[in-house]
């Protein structure tokens, strides 16, 4: 039988935190399944070294409604990609009757889908009572991110024993949900000052004014950035890290998934929804809110207290 997962959510984030139910899909079924993402979910990087995933199809859908599967044409020729394939079986994580109709006129027998129209989700618990009804069996929320432990022995020989390693998360999908990187430079100056560190800048090139910032900074010598790096180059190097510190972005969910600690610090987005499916995250939230109040449209950057951070850091770090 040949199983695909159509997963339509962009970015890393997104895609790792639905990894547990294509895991838990493939077991069931005892062999690799498909799955059809966006370019922008980092998936064909994420998931290259997954013995769960037999292929990795890009869905090709742009904001500006550019894509190749955008549109009514581009309804037709996702249609036709998804024909080609000749799949008995599909499990489609999203609401939109869009998807149900590709697989119908796909000639796919068996339709698995969330209840049509759904406009509103927690996106950990839908994925969860779908994949466990579907599969009746219990679902861990945990992800894990496979990676050739070949890679992470030999940067293991390449650190110094006498550091210690963080994974710096200043990406964010706007600015509302980004710690000021002056806090993050006045941060590592105090860790490094209790206990000698290196910090990864886990960033991209639209983060470059302030991966640069960092660079510039006092704290810069001691400073890698991963914007000239592929997301697979960077894999092992947060698996070899002590501890995440950031906000709330797909490298904090790589570095959950790859068992990294993770301190995330939410500002504008739901705690409920992203910081409390995995054992590894710890949350740092505005004074005067809470976790149930922390969600989109909190602006809470102004409210996140630093010694918080810190305190919370250096006891992670043991």
């Amino acid at each position: 039988m040949k199983v695909l997962i159509i997963q339509p959510k962009i970015g890393m984030g997104d895609m790792i935190i639905y990894l547990p139910y294509i895991h838990a899909i493939s077991k069931s079924f005892n062999k690799p399944v498909s799955v059809l993402a966006k370019d922008n979910s980092r998936a064909s990087e994420l998931l290259a070294e997954d013995s769960h995933i037999d292929e990795i199809i890009l869905l090709d859908r742009n904001k500006d409604k550019s894509g190749t599967h955008d549109g009514f044409k581009g309804f037709f020729n996702l249609v036709e990609k998804i024909k080609s394939k000749k799949f008995d079986k599909v499990f489609i994580f999203s609401s939109s009757l869009r998807y149900f109709l590709v697989s119908k006129l796909a000639k796919i027998k068996n339709i698995s889908q969330y209840p049509l129209f759904k406009k509103k989700d927690n996106i950990v618990t839908s994925a969860k009572i779908f994949t466990e009804n579907e599969l009746n069996s219990i679902v861990s929320t945990q992800p894990n991110l496979i990676i050739s432990n070949n890679k992470i022995k030999e940067l293991k020989k390449k650190i110094s024993a006498n550091h210690k390693y963080i994974c710096l998360g200043v990406s964010a999908s706007g600015p509302t949900k980004r710690w000021d990187v002056q806090n993050y430079i006045n941060l590592c100056k105090s860790i490094n000052n209790v206990m000698p560190s290196k910090f990864y800048i886990a960033g991209g090139n639209n983060d470059r004014d302030i991966i640069d910032k960092i660079l510039k900074s006092e704290i810069g010598p001691l400073c890698e950035s991963f914007s000239s790096l592929k997301i697979s180059e960077t894999l092992p190097l947060i698996k070899n890290c002590n501890l995440y510190i950031g906000n709330d972005t797909g490298w904090l969910h790589i570095a959950s998934a790859l068992g990294i600690k993770c301190l995330a610090i939410f500002m504008d987005s739901p705690v409920k929804a992203y910081g409390k499916y995995s054992d590894n995250i710890s949350v740092i939230i505005p004074e005067g809110e809470t976790e149930e109040t922390t969600t989109h449209n909190t602006m809470g950057k102004d409210k996140i207290s630093f010694n918080d951070v810190y305190n919370n850091a250096i006891r992670i770090l043991g």
